[in-house]
């Protein structure tokens, strides 16, 4: 696992040196995610503040377990992670403990926050259907649901089941519809697949594209960051890209987190507290804006144009719980469907 440590000098001015300690210079993440725009978070959160951000990165199972494994002498003050799941589990297991902020429950909606106050979502990122603007908008698709059609045998592509995101998804679909539904879901998408599942989000729009298939299932922000990649081919091919937002009629798009917590047995509760707070500032959700292409989760926060140009959408809050208590048996579901 790599350890990164960014140290930058103390910065008055951007933040409350009231709420540290003097002896409190140091907060020790631990977080799933592998951004470069996180970095500047964690260097402008020093600068601001006088504290240095070390940090810890594995997937976010391994890091829970690690939580777990140091127990009581754990060095972990805050972690972070790309899966609401994964943030419900931490807690669960007794990892987090409430974060007690005004500040954030002031600035982050109800519907993007633990009810127990564990967590919180600092951006979003939304599973949607994309296609080829240039073969216009795939006929009688609106909704997940419409995935499963045998009007698109052969034009599907998306990743395995497996993989986290769509985990979550049919998690989301197994509350709305039930496990008979789940199954013969997965069973159609098996048998509307375009190709074998293969390779990561980007990789299912550019099969797309190339004509394999007329549907993508892909986060919103893969997307965004092919429009800013440094890829020529990839700036070129972003704009050609039309996106659906599914079941606006109904329980809304699926959308899951990127979020944070305080460990329970952070050594450094007043730093860690700060850098939550600070994961919800201005400066700090313009870096998820855009410097990852996610929606950040303050409501009135700046979201990048081209994000702004796929239109406003009505989402499904995420239930980070339900998901949780879901996965195991959406997985089972979709693999006993044939979608592998």
């Amino acid at each position: 696992m790599q350890r990164r440590v960014f140290l930058a000098a103390t910065s008055a001015g951007l933040f409350a040196p009231a709420l540290l300690h003097a002896q409190e210079r140091v907060v020790s993440l631990y977080s799933s995610r592998h951004y470069d725009a996180d970095k500047q978070i964690h260097e402008a959160f020093t600068q601001a503040s006088g504290i240095r951000v070390r940090v810890i990165e594995a997937n976010a199972d391994q890091l829970i377990e690690r939580i777990r494994a140091e127990g009581a002498n754990s060095p972990a003050d805050v972690f972070l992670t790309v899966d609401a799941s994964r943030l419900a589990r931490a807690a669960e297991l007794g990892l987090t403990q409430p974060y007690a902020s005004a500040v954030i429950d002031g600035r982050i909606p109800e519907a993007l926050r633990d009810p127990a106050g564990h967590w919180f979502a600092a951006s979003t990122r939304a599973r949607v259907f994309m296609y080829d603007k240039a073969k216009g908008v795939p006929a009688g698709l609106a909704r997940y649901e419409d995935l499963a059609d045998p009007k698109f045998h052969g034009q599907v592509a998306v990743r395995s089941s497996g993989n986290g995101y769509n985990v979550a998804l049919a998690s989301s679909y197994l509350s709305a519809n039930g496990a008979e539904a789940t199954e013969s879901w997965a069973r159609g998408i098996a048998g509307n697949l375009s190709r074998p599942p293969s390779g990561g989000d980007r990789d299912q729009i550019r099969a797309m594209m190339a004509g394999q298939g007329s549907i993508a299932v892909s986060n919103t922000y893969y997307l965004g960051l092919m429009s800013i990649s440094q890829q020529a081919e990839e700036r070129e091919m972003a704009p050609r890209v039309g996106v659906i937002f599914p079941n606006q009629g109904d329980r809304g798009t699926h959308v899951n987190v990127s979020g944070a917590a305080m460990v329970k047995t952070s050594p450094n509760r007043d730093s860690a507290k700060a850098f939550l707070e600070y994961l919800t500032t201005p400066a700090a959700q313009r870096v998820f804006a855009l410097g990852n292409m996610e929606f950040p989760a303050v409501p009135e926060a700046e979201v990048h144009p081209f994000l702004l140009a796929l239109g406003s959408f009505k989402p499904e809050p995420p239930d980070g719980p339900k998901m949780l208590a879901n996965a195991p048996e959406a997985l089972r579901l979709m693999q006993r469907g044939g979608w592998r």
